[in-house]
């Protein structure tokens, strides 16, 4: 059954853009659970743009879900705060300096030697790991050799492809979803992903763990409502 962790970075990019703690990006967290979303995801970034350190640490002693905390394991920072909190599970990013936001995978097969590191520091510290990867089979069998637990597949190429020709956007998913079953990996999903597109990559990949969205739902929760729009979200992935 796919999971859906909502990704609560616009709420903080809110919150920040004004000042003070409003919308409270804790009561956020702790109410995204009560009305069913399956698990509370966090980006923070170096410049806390969004997320912050703070924010991290707040939260997740409310958490009676799960816990994901995504970034770029190249930051000392970043590691230090997963080390520290100890969320369920840390998808590792490979973002850049001042990158708006995630815009690609990573090359598992350059950098193996450095993920094999970093995976291995996690799950010694007891964290599910995933690997942000694009839907290449090449890189989830280069995520395979790593020791990930996890990948969780760059939907944004699916997401812009969707409207203009569904069939052909979700095949390379099916393909490095399929590779990644075969491989014993655990498969992941996010990025650009709305109330449009949802439904139709679940029924073609039904086997995913957990979704994880954002700024679609947020902004789709302006219009509906927070608790309407999970709800909403969930059907996509379980309908009646």
């Amino acid at each position: 059954m796919t999971k859906l962790s909502v990704n609560i970075n616009k709420i903080a990019t809110l919150r920040n853009s004004r000042g003070g703690n409003n919308p409270d990006v804790v009561k956020t967290a702790k109410d995204v659970q009560l009305f069913g979303a399956d698990g509370v995801t966090v980006h923070p970034r170096p410049d806390e743009r969004h997320i912050r350190y703070a924010d991290v640490r707040a939260i997740k002693p409310l958490i009676t879900t799960e816990f994901n905390i995504e970034g770029n394991c190249r930051e000392d920072k970043f590691i230090q705060l997963v080390l520290e909190t100890k969320p369920h599970q840390v998808t590792l990013v490979p973002d850049t300096d001042g990158q708006l936001t995630s815009d690609h995978g990573w090359n598992t097969l350059l950098h193996k030697d450095y993920l094999v590191e970093m995976i291995r520091l996690f799950k010694q510290a007891g964290i599910r790991t995933s690997i942000f990867v694009d839907p290449v089979e090449e890189m989830v069998e280069g995520a395979a050799a790593t020791g990930t637990d996890r990948i969780e597949l760059y939907t944004e190429a699916y997401a812009r492809l969707f409207l203009e020709n569904k069939e052909k956007a979700i095949g390379p998913y099916i393909k490095a979803a399929e590779k990644a079953k075969e491989l014993g990996l655990g498969i992941n999903a996010g990025h650009d992903l709305d109330l449009q597109n949802l439904g139709y990559f679940s029924k073609n990949i039904p086997y995913v763990d957990e979704v994880s969205i954002g700024h679609a739902l947020i902004c789709d929760a302006i219009y509906l409502g927070l608790e309407n729009t999970i709800q909403l979200y969930k059907r996509q992935l379980h309908p009646a």
